[in-house]
């Protein structure tokens, strides 16, 4: 599923961490990248180094936490800390490439499953050119650039690639997330059922079939989570 979320972080929130990656300390993007993709992979990464980036990580994980449209969509088990990368200059872009099946935490503490990927522009798209994130989906290749503080989710196992920044620079955060349904049809049924149910619900209100069927939803996902 390609879905776009808009202000997951909050105006006072995206000051802060635009504030914050002000004082960043940048380092070569490849290190976090698989074989396949290091060899594509040509921009800047917040060092695990840097004092401010489990501030950055709280700000963005909270805000992810409580939005409604996210957690319907992904279902989150587990999110791998997040990172933060920076496109301009000579270091400007990410060739096509999938991201890899498996993540292991910064610590070093055990792996998550990458059923999911996310990007959250962190940068004024009107402030750079170029930077498209785009995506291969069933339905061919979309060019993605959001306002800062947006997000758009896709699989993992998607083809992508960052076009070329030519002018600015642009500073996005990326994470990648473990589902606690494993099988995106599945999980693309039940967050159609759930936004159904939503709306539903703000029609009818809590009437005897949006009860049952709020009931129908939720051992769904009792049958399918891992």
């Amino acid at each position: 599923m390609l879905l776009q979320i808009e202000n997951v972080l909050s105006a006072d929130e995206l000051v802060q961490v635009k504030s914050l990656l002000a004082q960043a300390e940048w380092q070569d993007g490849r290190v976090t990248a698989g074989t396949q993709a290091a060899l594509v992979k040509n921009n800047q990464q917040l060092s695990e180094k840097s004092p401010n980036i489990s501030t950055l990580r709280n700000i963005v994980l909270t805000a992810l936490s409580r939005n409604p449209i996210f957690f319907s969509s992904v279902l989150p088990l587990k999110i791998l800390p997040p990172f933060f990368n920076r496109y301009g200059g000579s270091s400007n872009a990410y060739g096509a490439h999938v991201d890899n099946a498996m993540r292991m935490m910064p610590d070093g503490s055990g792996y998550v499953r990458a059923d999911v990927s996310a990007t959250l522009f962190l940068s004024d798209p009107d402030s750079y050119e170029g930077g498209e994130l785009i995506i291969e989906d069933t339905f061919g290749s979309k060019g993605i650039k959001l306002k800062a503080g947006s997000i758009v989710i896709y699989p993992s196992s998607s083809v992508h690639q960052v076009s070329p920044v030519s002018k600015g620079e642009r500073i996005a955060c990326f994470m990648f997330i473990q589902s606690m349904v494993r099988d995106p049809v599945k999980r693309r049924l039940l967050y159609d059922m759930d936004m159904a149910l939503v709306d539903l619900r703000n029609a009818a209100g809590e009437v005897d079939a949006v009860v049952k069927l709020t009931g129908a939803y939720h051992n769904l996902l009792r049958l399918w989570t891992e």
